[in-house]
């Protein structure tokens, strides 16, 4: 059985976000590329340092996963927490915070809402149909572009890979996704994504505007396999915090 393996970074004490700016290569993922568009693309930092990516879903609310949220099982303080908007550079981005108190997690999936103040972003547009085996994604994230010492990699320009849907009793997604599950499980094409890309999103492959967010990547082996959660299982809940 593939051992899972969750892929929010635990970013070190000793890490500088300088450090990190440096040390990223141009290109992206593990052997993916740099993107050219993504502007519901958010970049989450845990107290100033690169953390998770995210999904803005409207002018207020952002998509990620839930797992990135919390350290050793408990809450990370909402004062610590900010997300950079706007840009696909990091750097540029507009800093905004959440509401106190807007998180909402999902009870079915690897899923948090977050509430900010009004963003000045194109939001995704959501799927209302699920994923096909067979399908080809892509899959947007700022964390690692190498393996071992992922803080040391971080990106700061957003970066994409391409990966296909395989069915989720494939043996190679055993511990990731099971049929009937929240999950859908994908196999590298152009690259993997790792360590801070958590909680990014995963879209159809259209032209500019109209790419669907499909789902919300958590996990993946750093090799050959990786797995998010099906954004159409999860439409209702959705709405149903977003309206408010």
């Amino acid at each position: 059985m593939v051992r899972r393996v969750r892929v929010l970074l635990l970013t070190a004490l000793a890490l500088v976000t300088g450090s990190v700016m440096s040390a990223a290569p141009a290109n992206a993922v593990i052997g993916g590329s740099r993107s050219t568009y993504g502007p519901w693309a958010v970049r989450m930092l845990v107290d100033g340092k690169p953390a998770c990516t995210g999904t803005a879903v409207t002018a207020r609310w952002i998509i990620s996963a839930s797992h990135c949220f919390f350290e050793q099982g408990q809450p990370i303080a909402d004062k610590r927490i900010s997300f950079r908007v706007g840009s696909l550079d990091m750097r540029k981005g507009t800093t905004v915070r959440p509401v106190p108190g807007g998180r909402v997690g999902s009870a079915r999936a690897d899923m948090m809402l977050i509430k900010v103040p009004p963003m000045k972003v194109r939001p995704a547009r959501l799927a209302t149909a699920g994923v096909h085996p067979g399908q080809t994604v892509r899959q947007y994230g700022w964390g690692a572009t190498c393996t071992g010492d992922e803080n040391s990699c971080q990106s700061p320009v957003l970066k994409q890979s391409d990966l296909r849907i395989v069915r989720p009793d494939d043996p190679r997604c055993a511990g990731y996704t099971a049929p009937g599950g929240s999950d859908f499980c994908m196999e590298k094409r152009s690259g993997i994504p790792a360590g801070g890309d958590s909680g990014g999103p995963v879209m159809s492959i259209a032209p500019h505007g109209t790419e669907t967010l499909l789902g919300v990547f958590d996990g993946s082996d750093r090799q050959e396999i990786a797995e998010a959660g099906e954004l159409s299982q999860q439409l209702a809940w959705i709405h149903s915090v977003t309206r408010h």
